[in-house]
């Protein structure tokens, strides 16, 4: 796997920007909360409505590579298949909403789930995508939910190394980290680096 140099120049002044297009073959950290810091998970059977509806609307669309919900946000690792950005936008829109609906009816709320314009972050280099992997898997740990991301249900973590069957793109995860071992290594090694004020994924 490799990154294009185009890609690097397409940000170049400014790595975040909430509306840039999805482009084919760009991995991207996908990210939002819920509107004005609510929660957008209240209890399991909404983790699990969720990752249904995203592989409903969005599944085909893209390859996915992590997750982690948690209850007033979400992250996404995926590298886009179409070149079609506004067919994907409104996937990701329908997706949004169909979720919120649920929602909206479960708790007798009304009104935007999700803050407006979900987030992304392009994945410009190995090194950040390493980075990103960790940082979506250990963000419970991270906002001090768990005190070992292993232990957190609601991640692509526990997944990955598991023998279940998977959507996840697990081979090349591991084609990427030479291996499962080195996979699960890198996490471990790698606690408590990634957040400091030298690398940040979300603002």
């Amino acid at each position: 796997m490799y990154f294009l140099t185009e890609i690097k120049e397409r940000l170049a002044m400014n790595k975040t920007d909430y509306h840039i297009p999805l482009y084919k073959g760009d991995i991207y950290h996908i990210y939002n909360r819920g509107n004005g810091n609510e929660n957008i998970f209240y209890k399991h059977e909404n983790y699990i409505y969720f990752l249904n509806q995203y592989y409903k609307f969005i599944g085909n669309l893209v390859d996915t590579f992590a997750f982690c919900l948690l209850p007033n946000h979400f992250h996404l690792l995926v590298r886009i298949k179409i070149d079609a950005p506004e067919i994907l936008s409104k996937a990701f829109r329908n997706f949004f909403i169909s979720y919120s609906m649920s929602i909206n009816k479960q708790q007798g709320r009304k009104g935007s789930l999700f803050q407006r314009g979900f987030k992304r972050k392009l994945i410009d280099d190995e090194k950040y995508f390493y980075a990103a992997i960790y940082y979506i898997h250990s963000n419970p740990v991270h906002h001090k939910m768990i005190q070992k991301l292993n232990n957190y249900k609601y991640s692509s973590y526990n997944i990955l190394i598991s023998e279940k069957n998977t959507r996840l793109q697990r081979e090349e995860i591991f084609d990427w980290f030479n291996g499962k071992e080195n996979f699960i290594e890198y996490h471990i090694k790698k606690r408590n680096k990634v957040f400091d004020d030298s690398f940040i994924l979300e603002d």
